[in-house]
Parts: C-alpha cells; structure tokens; sequence
C-alpha cells in the first residue's frame, strides 16, 4: 500500500533580514584593495547594483559610457536589463581598460579563461573585509544589497530600484525597507525620550 500523508502544515521558512555595510564600510572595502582590476571589479559591483556572475560576465560592448548605463543580458530568470554605470566607476574603468586592454570581457581570468571566476572575487572580497577591519559576516552579495539600500534611503522610488536589480516581484525589493534607516532612523528610542525628559542629572548614563 503506498504510504501517503495529507494535511500537515508545512514548516515555515526563515526570513532572515541581508546585512547591509555603511557606506563608509563600502569605501574602506574598495580603498583596501592595491590591485587595479579587482578593486574596479568591486567598485562596479556596488555601484551598479550587479549579481558577481553578472558582474564577471561583462562585455565591453555591454558598458555604454554615453549613456552611462551597463546592459545586462540574459542576467537571472533569463531577463534583459539596464542599471546605472556611476562617473566615478566609469573613470576607474577606463583607468583600468588602459593598462589591462581587455578584448572580450571586460574582466577576463587567468590561464586561459575567458573571465574571472566568481570564487576568486569572493576571496578577494573577503580579503578587502579582514583589511579594512569589518567583523561583519558578508560576502559580495552584500555589496548589492548596500546598493538597494542607500538608493532608498537616499529616496529613490522603490520601483525603480526593482528595475534596476531586476526583481520580478516587488515583494523582493521590499525587504530593504525592512533595513533602511531612512525609516528607522526616524524613530526615537525611549531610553534617549526618558533622558530628554527628566531633569538634569536624574538619569545617570554612565558608569564611574
């Protein structure tokens, strides 16, 4: 007889929350790096918002410098996109395409290989992050979710930056919202509203 079972709940998944750098954390990252491709790499990363498969996939063509724009193809659930290319990650790039001449890719990988893996930048990621003195636990993913979240707490609409992170649903951008201290950072804990209240000296903060 085969053994069937109906009806039971399903466990819920766990929602864990991205950890997001400061944007001082993010400049200390990319000034810890020396060498000249991979701090560009990291810096077009963050700046453009890029999955690290995206990012080590770029063609030359793919960077329009007029337009200041990056065109991503075929990125994840086989979508075509456009994200922003910064001023300051263009005129690093362009210091960068001087000295390496690249002919395909724009980041092309040792040996042989085509491009850059996507294991090596997540050590070289993680060497930035033990240089620059940050105990956070994150990968280069991070800096895609940094990304997300200082466009919003800088008031760029929240569909716009679905657009340029290339999310199907608005449900996936939203948990940065979650993170933003453009609304958390508007609420007052009531330790500090206590503080405030209380005369002079009835409250001692610290410790002697």
């Amino acid at each position: 007889m085969p053994f069937v079972i109906g009806g039971l709940p399903r466990p819920k998944k766990e929602k864990q929350l991205p950890v997001v750098l400061s944007q001082e954390e993010v400049v200390n990252i990319i000034d810890s790096v020396d060498n000249l491709k991979h701090k560009t790499l990291l810096m077009l990363i963050y700046s453009a918002g890029l999955r690290v498969g995206e990012a080590v996939r770029l063609k030359i063509e793919d960077v329009d410098s007029k337009r200041k724009l990056i065109y991503l193809k075929s990125a994840k659930g086989k979508k075509d996109r456009y994200t922003l290319l910064s001023d300051v990650a263009l005129d690093n790039l362009r210091r960068y395409y001087l000295v390496y001449r690249p002919q395909e890719y724009l980041f092309e990988g040792a040996e042989g290989r085509k491009y850059l893996s996507e294991r090596s930048i997540q050590h070289v990621f993680e060497r930035a992050v033990k240089n620059a003195g940050i105990r956070k636990d994150i990968s280069v993913h991070t800096l895609r979710h940094s990304f997300a979240t200082h466009l919003l707490e800088s008031g760029t609409d929240l569909r716009y930056i679905q657009e340029l992170l290339g999310h199907t649903s608005s449900k996936t951008t939203e948990i940065y919202t979650h993170v933003s201290q453009k609304s958390l950072g508007r609420i007052r804990s009531p330790l500090d509203q206590i503080k405030h209240s209380t005369p002079q000296g009835a409250l001692q903060t610290g410790t002697k």
